[in-house]
């Protein structure tokens, strides 16, 4: 209730929205982050300063915290496990496990009969060429722990490089589907009702999330399945929180899961300005076990992040633009390809504000 002490372990952007949210609602704030000056210490009410994964900095925010939750999905199952037993964590570990893990994460999808792209585990090089016989090319090669490493290959001659990724362990080679949209869909839930986030449209340049269009423009049988696999996922896994779910569209219609993420997700962030309920207090809701309802879109929106080589241009245009939704989150390093913010635009047209942003050198 109102009152309480939410723990936050990591203190990147969603954290800080998530927190605001939670003080909207009444909650005392405390983050554990390793950066002094990270975006949740800026707003939180108290910061411990350790590694997310450091069990006596958890047990620290275990005592004085009411329950726990994550804004990073990297922490350590090993670490958070070791303080389950003295700390509230209505998301488990469970969950963690699954998408920390792509083998994992696949065994889960098939098990509950969600449609993944076809994969080849493989534990040695010569697993490749009998795999690739049955997936064919183009396919992708990716470690099964770190999400940023693969290799897409096309032909027999972009073996030689992907070799590298097999002395990171096992790997799993994907097939590289065509897809005519990239989708996304946000199930939140408080481990007895579940609910879902208007399904949305994702674009990505260099494989950075860059754009997203809420609602997707997609027929609405393909909304409504795609809106049921997040409900049957939420439900399977008895949902604490928010989880976001990506997938793939084919042209012809097939929808494949691609990817789990068990926290806020940047393909939300358009939620807390077009939305009955953003997907921060959906989270906060969800985890302390308040009712979740249905959530309403009230206009569609385009959301574009501000990675790091744009953040001088996104602050030009602040002058200009006066229906535009400028977000900063306060980092203070500027890299490329980080993001810095993001900006929401509310529009009845879409396609009008891509090319609107387009225009702009974001």
């Amino acid at each position: 209730m109102p009152g309480g002490t939410i723990g936050i372990v990591g203190g990147g952007q969603l954290g800080k929205m998530m927190t605001i949210s939670a003080k909207n609602m009444g909650f005392h704030v405390g983050v554990l982050d390793p950066a002094g000056d990270c975006p949740t210490a800026q707003v939180a009410d108290w910061h411990i300063i350790a590694d997310c994964d450091d069990v006596l900095a958890l047990e620290a925010l275990a005592k004085r915290s009411d329950i726990i939750t994550y804004e990073t999905s990297k922490i350590g199952v090993e670490s958070l496990n070791a303080v389950i037993d003295s700390a509230n964590v209505p998301q488990g570990t469970d969950l963690l496990a699954i998408t920390q893990d792509r083998l994992l994460e696949k065994s889960f999808l098939e098990t509950n009969n969600i449609v993944i792209p076809p994969y080849e585990t493989i534990i040695s090089p010569t697993d490749i060429q009998e795999a690739i016989d049955s997936i064919g090319f183009p396919c992708v090669l990716k470690t099964t722990r770190d999400m940023d490493q693969q290799y897409i290959l096309h032909t027999m001659s972009d073996l030689a490089p992907s070799m590298s990724l097999l002395r990171e362990g096992t790997c799993v080679l994907e097939a590289l589907i065509p897809y005519e949209k990239e989708l996304s869909v946000l199930v939140a839930g408080n481990g007895q009702e579940y609910t879902t986030f208007p399904v949305v449209e994702n674009i990505h340049r260099d494989a950075i999330l860059f754009e997203t269009i809420a609602g997707a423009d997609v027929a609405d049988d393909v909304a409504e399945e795609v809106k049921r696999i997040g409900l049957q996922i939420g439900e399977t896994l008895a949902l604490q929180g928010i989880l976001a779910i990506e997938m793939g569209l084919t042209e012809s219609g097939s929808i494949y899961v691609t990817k789990l993420t068990p926290r806020p997700h940047s393909t939300g962030n358009y939620s807390i300005d077009v939305c009955s309920m953003s997907q921060f207090d959906a989270h906060i809701r969800g985890i302390c076990g308040w009712p979740l309802g249905e959530v309403q879109l009230f206009s569609k929106a385009v959301t574009v992040n501000i990675l790091g080589e744009a953040l001088n241009t996104s602050v030009r245009l602040i002058p200009e633009k006066s229906d535009w939704n400028f977000y900063y989150y306060g980092k203070k390093r500027t890299v490329n390809n980080r993001k810095m913010g993001h900006i929401t635009i509310p529009t009845a047209t879409p396609e009008t504000v891509l090319n609107e942003i387009d225009a702009t050198n974001l």
